[in-house]
């Protein structure tokens, strides 16, 4: 006897939440291309290599929050043709890109800081200061409004986190500023750019890190599958548990599979749905499916894949 058990709803608390963060993403990103063109125009009447950072840090910002508006749309459409999970993992394309753009603009940054702290120009510490204290303002308001967005995905998360991380620059930024204008230390305007830099590989390896686990299908952070099967084996009537799979579609989507032995005694069904209910309120895995069967029907496998985990029956 077999029994293949497969949650059809697909009102996952993962999806956007569409048109509200779509409003929000909207507007974030209006915040920041219309300041980041102000800090470009400063920056360069003032030969300001820690505003010119900061607006290439905004430039990827505008480009996650762009993407992340893409993305969303496209990972609402239904499934088609031979994406027979829709298109939920464009979110994640999308974050690796940006997490990719990040860590290159860092590297140019960092180039150009270390060229300055050589050779370090004049910089206008004034109109630093000034930019950079309107730019604090312009992102902590940025950060409120993506603040409110569904931040599980990871996406929108990651576009939250790039901001806040200007945030701290423009923080670097705006001390530069004054260095400059209090004691006449130009090279101060390199180091901000330095943390700016630093700022940018943390984020970017974070993006890429997560990004590139679910592309892997690496069971979802913080989860130990070896444990979950273990424990999926304490449930009353499983005598053995194989071919566990445990992976991410997209944030905030997991999904599992596993072929799961039963005593001969028990209902294929009610054992199913026990493991069901486990997972949904323990771990939040909502799609499953699983192969159930009497011990003495599933003779025949005998060459599992992965770990086997024995249960008490």
């Amino acid at each position: 006897m077999s029994d293949m058990g497969h949650d059809h709803d697909h009102d996952h608390h993962h999806a956007p939440s569409a048109n509200a963060d779509r409003r929000l993403l909207a507007v974030a990103l209006v915040l920041i291309t219309g300041f980041m063109a102000v800090e470009v125009t400063v920056g360069l009447l003032v030969d300001s290599l820690a505003l010119l950072s900061d607006a290439a840090h905004m430039l990827s910002d505008a480009a996650a929050i762009a993407l992340a508006l893409f993305a969303t749309r496209l990972a609402a459409r239904p499934p088609s043709g031979g994406f027979t999970f829709g298109l939920k993992r464009a979110e994640i394309l999308s974050a690796q890109a940006n997490g990719l753009t990040l860590l290159l603009l860092a590297a140019w940054i960092a180039y150009e800081s270390v060229v300055r702290l050589i050779h370090p120009p004049a910089v206008g510490g004034g109109a630093v200061l000034v930019t950079a204290l309107a730019g604090i303002a312009v992102n902590l308001l940025v950060v409120w409004v993506l603040g409110r967005a569904d931040r599980s995905s990871l996406n929108i998360e990651g576009a939250f986190q790039h901001v806040l991380t200007d945030l701290f620059a423009f923080v670097a930024a705006a001390i530069s500023g004054l260095v400059v204008l209090l004691t006449g230390f130009h090279r101060a305007d390199a180091i901000a750019s330095l943390v700016v830099a630093a700022l940018m590989v943390r984020s970017g390896v974070g993006l890429v890190r997560d990004s590139g686990r679910i592309f892997l299908e690496a069971a979802p952070a913080g989860m130990d599958p070896a444990a979950l099967g273990r424990e999926l084996c304490g449930v009353p009537g499983v005598v053995e548990l194989h071919d566990l799979h445990v992976w991410q579609v997209t944030s905030g989507y997991p999904a599992l599979s596993a072929h799961v032995l039963v005593a001969p005694s028990q209902d294929c069904h009610a054992v199913r749905e026990a493991i069901e209910t486990h997972l949904r309120e323990r771990y939040a895995i909502e799609h499953t499916t699983l192969q159930v069967d009497h011990t003495l029907d599933a003779e025949h496998c005998v060459d599992s894949h992965g770990a086997s985990y024995k249960g008490s029956g």
